[in-house]
């Protein structure tokens, strides 16, 4: 899954467009999407099915050639357990999957299925995303560690710390810091990388540390979710019938990832996200 930086720009599209609802649906739904977060892994493709309502055995959603660093949209799926596989990349769909494992979606909840670690202990993790929005005035963010060159690293937005000793392959807990402009500073044995962050007040971010193609660290922060007075100018996917202004009701965002350059490598905006350890499923035999 070694890709550059600018891949994640090409987010899967196919993704946000997949699993159309039914009206009864849409009353009661849930979000997942998945991540390619281990640097030394080929690219593969994805195969999102239901295990709730197997169908006819033909898999909900296949995405091909996913690399390191991608992170797709959210898509909007009813509650259930879907299974999420991994195969390398072309090959046969019947063909045992790399990685599997399941994830249940339930009503108002949020999930992100991340391929994670070096290739060599490569596994599926099960985040639990958290989209309540902050208090006024505050954002709301966490740290993904994805970077092998960084067995542990520390993070501070501004003054505010947002991670310490988070080891490769790790989540952190989401943090609320003032909103605004700061500056993240990423420290890896000691010697911090840093660069501006636009945190907007009465957003959700996950931050992603990578590997740069070059060398030294990519950091993509994604935002999740937002809060209508803090959406930025074209950063929803218009929907019908527009948005309710009074709504205290979270806006997920599927697209706007910026790219900012830094030392060592070219630097995405991506997402961010918190993680809650889940059993970790390791290659197939």
């Amino acid at each position: 899954m070694r890709i550059t930086r600018a891949f994640v720009v090409a987010s899967l599209a196919a993704f946000s467009a997949a699993l159309p609802l039914s009206g009864a649906q849409a009353a009661e739904t849930g979000l997942l999407r998945l991540a390619h977060l281990s640097p030394d892994t080929p690219a593969v493709d994805v195969y999102v099915d239901s295990v709730s309502d197997p169908g006819d055995g033909t898999a909900l959603l296949t995405v091909p050639g996913v690399g390191y660093g991608t992170i797709s949209d959210y898509q909007v799926v009813p509650p259930g357990v879907y299974a999420v596989s991994m195969r390398e990349a072309g090959a046969d769909p019947e063909a045992p999957p790399v990685l599997s494992t399941t994830v249940e979606v339930g009503s108002d909840t949020a999930r992100t299925v991340a391929g994670v670690g070096a290739f060599a202990d490569l596994g599926l993790e099960v985040l639990e995303d958290d989209l309540t929005l902050p208090a006024s005035g505050q954002a709301r963010v966490r740290v993904v560690a994805a970077a092998a060159t960084a067995a542990s690293l520390d993070a501070t937005a501004g003054s505010t710390p947002l991670a310490s000793g988070l080891a490769f392959a790790e989540t952190g807990e989401y943090v609320s810091v003032p909103g605004g402009t700061a500056r993240l500073a990423v420290t890896v044995q000691g010697t911090p990388t840093e660069l501006p962050l636009d945190l907007t007040a009465g957003s959700v971010f996950s931050v992603f540390v990578l590997d740069a193609p070059g060398g030294g660290l990519t950091v993509e922060p994604v935002l999740d979710a937002a809060g209508v007075s803090a959406v930025p100018a074209g950063g929803v996917e218009a929907g019908a019938g527009g948005v309710d202004e009074t709504s205290p009701l979270p806006l997920v965002l599927t697209g706007g990832l910026v790219a900012l350059t830094v030392a060592g490598g070219l630097v995405a905006a991506s997402r961010t996200g918190r993680r809650v350890p889940a059993g970790r499923h390791s290659a197939a035999s």
